[in-house]
């Protein structure tokens, strides 16, 4: 009876672990044939960085002519140069959506081959363990001090015991297995979900992106059919223009500098960088408060703001959670004078933040939005040389959306701070 008891155990274990050798063959099988594709897919995917690589190239030669176009006087050859420049940035900026957009569609292919052999892993280990535990079910149930003694010799009693011991420890290995895959398949299903929203926003990008393209087009029609194509046509109006944009600066800092002295500090929160987030991914190429170039471009003496020197077509993010108060175009009624098309967020933390000169609005009045929400694209609408955001933070007690007397209705009007307290720049 014992020496059937041990070859029953022998032949238990033996079929537990051609079993599990069997699902393992069978998951190594399914891992080739992946990795084949996988390979595949992430040859795909390199391709597509390296032309996204060449396309960042291409905008920031781009921006460099366009630097160099706007440090010229301004003439109606280099106005036209200016929107000709920003035409090709948006075009590769739509170049640059469509390959991600491509990119992102890959790597879905390649989280869904994941999901799928994390799926069949799983499948193949939960029958293993129900294969181990009916095994284990049908042996002895007896204490090991009893196994020991039933015996008639000493060493069948423990090759026997041994032979549970393994079958035991094979069940712990393909239960830790079978977590091991849960969490792989949990992670694929979390970056599928992130990769699909990557890509919702980024076609949401494109069609704007095409938006903006039309209309710089049509921009440079109008510049071309105002000016008549004749260079004192162009002068005549750009002495004009700057008259009123000298108007409309001394105008706002004005009113801006008395509310600058109704500023509650102390309803204010405290300077930590990084309770605004950076509201777009590029260089500060102007400072807040008194600079120099306040004081030779806006003739105030005074920014009420940070710039970032950004291509046009930028997506431009909401700061912080909040309401939209004020979405205008002042273009429509005061060209080249203001802040052009604008985005104002007022924020429960007691700031109000200004987004201007954008080339698309991607928000409506009264929405609310959520910190990281694309607002709008970056533009140079309004009072603005080349394209830029420029970012304002206002103390909200101060804030208000008013008329202009130089400039029409709509204009924001606020105790303006230094953006830099709230940003991690």
């Amino acid at each position: 009876m014992p020496r059937f008891r041990k070859l029953l155990m022998d032949k238990i274990i033996r079929k537990a672990a051609v079993y599990i050798i069997g699902c393992g063959l069978l998951a190594s099988a399914v891992f080739v044939s992946a990795q084949s594709v996988d390979d595949e897919k992430r040859a795909a995917l390199e391709q597509k960085n390296q032309e996204l690589q060449q396309i960042q190239l291409q905008v920031r030669e781009q921006q460099k002519k366009l630097q160099e176009t706007q440090a010229q006087s301004r003439t109606l050859n280099t106005e036209v140069q200016t929107i000709n420049a920003s035409i090709k940035t948006i075009d590769l900026g739509i170049k640059s959506s469509e390959v991600l957009i491509d990119k992102l569609e890959i790597e879905e292919e390649v989280l869904g081959s994941d999901i799928s052999v994390a799926e069949r892993d799983i499948h193949m280990q939960e029958q293993a363990v129900t294969d181990i535990l009916r095994q284990m079910q049908s042996a002895d149930t007896e204490t090991m001090l009893y196994v020991l003694l039933k015996y008639a010799t000493l060493s069948e009693g423990i090759v026997y015991a041994q032979s549970l011991v393994d079958l035991n420890q094979s069940l712990l290995v393909t239960i830790d297995d079978l977590q091991a895959s849960k969490n792989k398949l949990e992670g694929a299903l979390q970056k599928t979900s992130q990769t699909k929203q990557a890509k919702e926003v980024e076609y949401d990008n494109l069609q704007n992106k095409k938006v903006i393209a039309s209309d710089l087009r049509e921009e440079k029609k109008t510049v071309l059919t105002q000016t008549k194509q004749k260079e004192s046509v162009y002068q005549q109006e750009l002495k004009e223009l700057e008259k009123k944009q000298l108007e409309i600066a001394l105008e706002i800092e004005k009113i801006e500098a008395q509310l600058r002295g109704q500023i509650d500090t102390g309803a204010l929160p405290q300077s930590i960088p990084g309770i605004l987030l950076v509201p777009v991914a590029g260089p500060v190429t102007q400072e807040h408060g008194a600079t120099s170039f306040a004081r030779y471009a806006y003739k105030g003496k005074w920014h009420n703001g940070l710039d970032f020197g950004v291509p046009v077509g930028t997506p431009v993010f909401a700061a912080e959670d909040g309401v939209v108060v004020s979405v205008a175009n002042q273009d429509a009624y005061c060209p080249k004078g203001a802040y052009g098309k604008y985005v104002a967020i007022r924020h429960t933390i007691g700031l109000t933040t200004l987004y201007a000169h954008l080339s698309l609005q991607n928000v409506s009045e009264s929405q609310q939005v959520k910190r990281g929400d694309v607002i709008g694209y970056v533009g140079k609408t309004g009072y603005a040389t080349g394209a830029h955001l420029h970012f304002s933070v206002y103390d909200s007690s101060t804030f208000r959306i008013d008329g202009s007397a130089s400039c029409g209705p709509k204009m924001p009007f606020g105790g303006d701070l230094n953006p830099r307290q709230y940003l991690s720049l």
